[in-house]
């Protein structure tokens, strides 16, 4: 997988992309993250990137001449067939919410581009004319759009084959499997009057997975109960709900 990104400020994705899962994902070769500064392709000696809004208004805006040159040179060895299948994202508020589905859709492919905005905004022609999709985190506004860039590569990474070591582990997450996740204990099985429980120290392993899925079930109704509406669930799961107070609304798919 090769993102190529395209940012004002290259430096802020050295310390995070280096790290952790990423940075090995990155180091065996499972990745390749290519960082271009947008100011690198200004024509100008002072480098501007932005400029004053046409109409008045207050903030500056990206000025689309750099970032249609910086994709047009960063996927000139591509055919245009080739060009036609990679997304180009930017990173913005306006975008769709980034799901897992999301991120799972994109793990699949072999090359992604991400745009990231800044200052009051990107001019519109790049949005109309380049960008093929928009993503936000969130409906929130951060100070630009280099930590969504970084929150999207990290999503998409994990779900590489072979950059987390066990698939399970991706297939248990919250979210991934449509619940949130059961509790997780680990030594001492006593700590400060605190103990594990004993089911999950008993050795059966059936029981140890009767329980974990129920306190999935009870951890997503206390805390994401929407989720319950789309989630795959048996009849068992069904009537351990039910037990809690939940009844599923008809209309959702069971």
């Amino acid at each position: 997988m090769i993102f190529k990104v395209l940012t004002l400020f290259p430096d802020v994705f050295q310390g995070p992309l280096e790290s952790s899962m990423v940075g090995l994902a990155t180091q065996r070769g499972l990745v390749s993250i290519q960082v271009t500064d947008i100011r690198s392709y200004a024509h100008d000696p002072h480098h501007t990137a932005d400029d004053y809004q046409f109409g008045g208004g207050p903030g500056m805006v990206l000025k689309p001449d750099l970032i249609f040159e910086a994709v047009d040179d960063l996927l000139s060895s591509h055919s245009d067939e080739e060009r036609a299948t990679i997304p180009i994202i930017m990173t913005s508020p306006q975008g769709e919410i980034l799901t897992q589905a999301i991120a799972q859709e994109l793990s699949l492919l072999p090359e992604i581009m991400i745009i990231c905005g800044h200052y009051a905004g990107v001019d519109e022609r790049v949005r109309r004319h380049l960008v093929n999709r928009e993503i936000s985190i969130g409906d929130y506004v951060l100070t630009g759009g280099e930590i969504p860039a970084m929150v999207l590569i990290d999503s998409v990474t994990r779900l590489i084959p072979g950059v987390v070591g066990s698939h399970e582990n991706i297939e248990e997450d919250s979210i991934t499997s449509g619940l949130l996740q059961h509790p997780l204990y680990t030594r001492p099985a006593e700590f400060r009057g605190m103990a594990a429980p004993d089911i999950l120290r008993s050795g059966h392993h059936a029981e140890i997975l009767k329980w974990r899925r129920r306190e999935s079930l009870r951890h997503t109704l206390d805390r994401r109960p929407d989720l319950l509406e789309t989630a795959e669930l048996d009849k068992t799961d069904l009537t351990y709900l039910s037990t809690l107070g939940y009844t599923r609304p008809e209309t959702s798919n069971q």
